[in-house]
């Protein structure tokens, strides 16, 4: 290998490696900003495609003009911004009334220059080098692109999160980064000296290659967008029903990249007629599991099909993509261009456009109409027979999607979605003939009422009066015997149970990041208002919790419960030391904090074990069965508490156990946290 071509292919190495390194960073910098919910990664994806179009856009510009001073100029400035950000890294204020628009402008003003500096280093390289060397365009170092960005993102939750905090990830980066600058900018040098013009050579090698049809430069966007609109569909899936970790991000994108690198590097690997076949079965079978909307699998099994699905349909557009690939060297850039328009459009229509139009989540079954569909188009010029296959694939999907939206508005009677999630209220009948709402958030139930004189003013769910919750509210405020008005407060409101508890003289302050929660908790489900018809008083708090209790004073809580939830999914930001230390705060002395920790994929019983042992607290596990009759459902609450006294209480001691603790658990901080060691495959 010459001098040119390792140094051409060791700073595309390391661009790329930065590149998909920065992502994870950066979304999880932002995870507490905007209320730890799983719509941060959808909607930064959105943003990295969207970038990476403009960093396409520009090289593609570059190359025709060859201005050097500008992309050094460029370079130095990127540095410099890598510098502030990895050195004074901002947080900023608040989700606001737009939660898309705060996490895209976040990134652009942190790393947007950076990021677009890094984008554009594959694609412009690869026609530099051809200028120098006076040859064809490498397509192959492109696949050496995603190689790297691949180790980047295989490195990043299984050595760099666990072991270092995001400050030190930072400056880290911060150092690469500088490297890449100056390796650009030496290439950049050279690459204007080079003595065979570019457009003499793309002229002599154009005059005997075709040019790409319309068609196939339609397809170029196409086939991508199909790709991109999987992954963003299965990521949002697997993050909302699980938790918004940089290891749930990372899986499915790895998978994305893995068939890139496939598809560039070894193109024949996976026979086209096998791929096609595959991604037939796949998408049958996970569309009949969609048609079952509280259908569930156990972690392993859900995260295997999806991310096989995934793997498929990616392997199959990209595939159909590269042999569609240009013949003309001039029109390269325009193919990559064009690919990375597709990516950002699918991102777009998930993350951004979906969420506006659709008042439930249809991003699965939708991407597998549109995958279908691209499909088709592409199989077309094969004949009768593979247009036959994908036609009835394309009505087949339009039927599930039917289907799904019948299933979803089958007693539903209150149904929304926005940045937070897709929340339905069901109305059903149970024992003994009662009426019931059930409100939930993706496929995770946040609250039910029954609706019989008693069960109606019944906590249920995960609130019933023998749970961590019950335990702490029955037992927090006892005076010579008799209960003491109590001053309650809650994050998290969902359908409002915990008013269930309020009674005359109680305060009860919810906090609920979600505005549209708000108005289903005081309308449909009575709870509220029940409270208050017993002399209780109930206020709601809108915004993310930690940011509202920090800018309130003290409120002296006797029971402050932390209950937030996205779905299944969990806001780190909320256990952390920070966050227990704001919470100590709050609380009277003496005060309970009250856990809820019941998840079907995470065991967070040692991690709030650590936590309440750096804050000096004492903890104890409280778990409880299911009672269908009552509506309760299996719940595991922990109870934290600086009062010894109050887990001596008996109907506390005997109603909970010890903690367990988990050897290699490190406590949560702002800068640092780690899930992976806490899942339960």
């Amino acid at each position: 290998m010459s001098s040119s071509r390792l140094l051409f292919g060791c700073t595309i190495f390391l661009a790329s490696f930065l590149l998909f390194l920065v992502e994870p960073m950066a979304a999880k910098q932002l995870l507490p900003v905007f209320g730890g919910s799983a719509a941060v990664w959808i909607t930064c994806l959105v943003f990295f495609q969207t970038a990476l179009l403009f960093a396409y856009l520009y090289a593609h510009w570059l190359t025709q003009r060859p201005v050097w001073n500008l992309h050094s100029t460029l370079l130095f400035l990127g540095a410099a911004s890598a510098l502030i950000w990895t050195t004074h890294a901002r947080s900023w204020a608040g989700a606001g009334s737009h939660p898309f628009l705060g996490v895209l402008s976040a990134l652009a003003i942190s790393i947007g220059l950076p990021f677009l500096m890094l984008g554009a280093t594959s694609p412009l390289l690869q026609v530099w080098l051809a200028r120098i060397e006076s040859g064809k365009i490498p397509y192959r170092l492109f696949a050496l692109s995603n190689l790297a960005s691949l180790l980047a993102l295989a490195a990043y939750p299984t050595l760099i999160e666990p072991n270092l905090t995001l400050h030190a990830q930072r400056m880290l980066w911060g150092s690469g980064f500088a490297i890449f600058a100056a390796l650009s900018a030496t290439l950049a040098f050279r690459t204007r000296r080079a003595t065979a013009p570019f457009a003499v050579i793309v002229a002599q090698t154009d005059e005997t290659a075709p040019a790409a049809p319309l068609s196939r430069k339609l397809l170029w966007l196409l086939l991508p967008m199909a790709a991109s609109m999987q992954l963003a569909a299965v990521t949002s899936h697997i993050t909302q029903n699980i938790a918004p970790i940089p290891l749930l991000w990372i899986l499915p994108l790895g998978v994305y990249l893995i068939t890139l690198i496939l598809t560039f590097e070894f193109p024949r690997i996976l026979p086209r007629w096998l791929i096609s076949r595959l991604l037939i079965v796949l998408l049958a079978a996970l569309a009949y599991w969609l048609t079952k909307p509280e259908g569930s699998l156990p972690l392993k099994l859900s995260i295997g099909f999806f991310l096989t699905e995934l793997f498929v349909a990616c392997q199959f557009c990209h595939s159909e993509a590269y042999a569609l690939r240009p013949e003309r060297p001039s029109e390269s850039t325009l193919f990559y261009l064009m690919f990375a328009a597709g990516g950002a459009l699918g991102a777009f229509l998930i993350g951004i456009v979906a969420p506006i139009i659709f008042s439930f989540n249809y991003d699965l079954s939708a991407s597998f109409l549109v995958t279908a569909a691209v499909a088709l188009v592409a199989a077309w010029p094969e004949g009768w027979q593979y247009r036959l296959v994908w036609s009835c694939s394309v009505i087949l999907t339009l039927v599930l999607c039917v289907m799904l939206r019948n299933a979803f508005y089958r007693d539903t009677p209150v149904h929304v979605r926005n940045f937070y999630g897709s929340l339905r209220v069901k109305e059903t009948v149970g024992y003994p003939g009662a009426a019931i709402h059930v409100l939930t958030n993706g496929t995770i139930q946040h609250g039910t009422q029954i609706y019989t004189d008693t069960l109606r003013i019944t906590p249920t769910t995960y609130y019933a009066r023998d749970s961590g919750v019950g335990i702490a509210m029955a037992n927090c405020c006892l005076q010579n015997g008799s209960m003491k008005p109590r001053n309650i407060g809650v994050i998290g409101l969902g359908a409002g149970t915990m008013a269930a508890y309020g009674q005359a003289g109680d305060h009860i302050t919810f906090y609920e990041i979600n505005p549209a929660v708000i108005p289903i908790a005081q309308n449909v489900f009575t709870y509220i208002r029940d409270a208050e018809s017993r002399g209780a008083r109930v206020d709601i708090v809108e915004g993310d919790a930690r940011n509202s209790l920090a800018a309130e004073p003290p409120q002296h809580f006797d029971v402050l419960v932390v209950d937030a939830f996205t779905g299944d999914a969990i806001p780190l930001h909320l256990l952390s030391t920070e966050a227990l230390a704001l919470y100590k705060t709050h609380l009277v002395s003496g005060g309970v904090l009250a856990f809820h920790i019941s998840n079907q994929h995470v065991d967070l019983e040692p991690e709030v074990l650590q936590l309440a042992k750096a804050s000096g607290m004492q903890a104890r596990v409280v778990s409880t069965p299911a009672n269908e009759d009552r509506g309760e459902f299996i719940a595991t609450w922990m109870l934290v508490s600086s009062n010894a006294n109050f887990f001596n209480i008996p109907a506390v001691f005997n109603a909970s156990q010890q903690a367990s603790d988990t050897p290699h658990v490190r406590v949560w901080t702002d800068d640092y946290s780690s899930l992976l060691p806490l899942l339960d495959w």
